[in-house]
């Protein structure tokens, strides 16, 4: 497994209580010694005792104690000022900042010069919305841009097998590499390691409570709209969908709605698959209809609208690349 002293370094000044991923990015940059770490831990935090070196480092044996466990799993950790550790996109305060990732295959599938699209959904689309969803991620990988999402069931998982038939994609997951969730996705998030592509997650342990795991779910969404150049809503319930249509005997709201949010806080392009006539008295695109009527720029997908969208995230990394080549 690989990683640096600077990423053990980053994760377990997380450990400490009060330390979140605000504090990281505004005293830290990375590739700091333990005694500047503890300087800062002493005269920027709230820590109630003294931080001593041989606290730091026993704190740090136990962080490699965790990393142990997942060596099986785990081809890496990157953090806040290794090398290649990846851009996030957009907009985004210092409190949703990425500032470590454990991850299993190419991480250089994240990286602001790869082309990424997010493509999500809700988990019990219908054939018509998966057929549909099949055609627009066959348009995009074809012209060589990476699908992100989060390996959840339906949407999810239909967006990650099509990449796989001739591109790449990369997986989000709200939990440890060596617990994958969902457990019936485990056989996808083998096959997308095979096939060139990623897996990232923020978590080195399984989560304690449904309350916890509820709060990482969340976190993946945020990560999704961070490492794409644009997301694409195929179709989901509205958080009202329940009460709309008097269905009750299921939980309708996904995780997209999150993500779809994330994505406009952090100005991130937002698409959506929508066909007024055929889609609209389905309760599965409720979360679509609000979107567009809230959101004026949102794009309503048709095929020269997917072709625009794919142009301009290809031509937004090829500006990027520019930039930096004139600095």
């Amino acid at each position: 497994m690989k990683y640096t002293d600077n990423a053990l370094n980053i994760i377990t000044t997380k450990s400490y209580k009060g330390i979140g991923r605000a504090w990281i990015v505004k005293n830290l940059i990375g590739n700091e010694s333990v005694n500047e770490i503890i300087t800062l831990l002493n005269n920027k935090s709230k820590q109630v005792e003294t931080v001593t070196v041989e606290d730091f480092e026993y704190k740090k044996k136990h962080t490699i104690n965790q990393i142990n466990n997942l060596k099986e799993s785990c081809d890496g950790i990157i953090a806040i000022g290794d090398n290649n550790f990846p851009k996030h996109r957009g907009n985004v305060k210092d409190s949703e900042r990425p500032i470590f990732l454990f991850y299993k295959g190419d991480i250089n599938l994240l990286s602001i010069n790869n082309n990424n699209i997010a493509v999500i959904g809700l988990l019990n689309p219908d054939e018509s919305i998966e057929y549909r969803e099949q055609k627009i991620v066959n348009e995009i990988i074809k012209q060589g841009v990476t699908i992100v999402s989060g390996l959840a069931l339906g949407c999810d998982s239909i967006a990650h097998k099509q990449a796989l038939t001739s591109g790449l994609t990369v997986a989000i997951l709200p939990s440890p590499l060596n617990n994958i969730m969902p457990a019936k996705n485990k056989g996808l998030a083998l096959e997308i390691i095979k096939k060139g592509g990623l897996l990232i997650t923020e978590y080195s342990d399984k989560h304690k409570s449904a309350m916890e795991l509820s709060s990482r779910y969340k976190e993946r969404d945020r990560l999704q709209a961070l490492f794409c150049d644009a997301i694409i809503l195929v179709a989901s319930y509205a958080q009202d969908s329940a009460k709309r249509w008097n269905i009750f005997n299921e939980k309708l709201d996904s995780g997209a709605r999150l993500a779809m949010r994330f994505a406009k806080d952090y100005s991130i392009s937002q698409a959506v698959m929508y066909d007024e006539k055929a889609d609209l008295n389905n309760p599965m695109f409720d979360l679509n209809r609000q979107l567009i009527d809230e959101h004026k720029s949102i794009t309503i997908l048709t095929p020269k609208h997917l072709e625009n969208l794919i142009n301009m995230v290809k031509n937004q990394s090829t500006t990027f690349q520019s930039n930096l080549f004139d600095k």
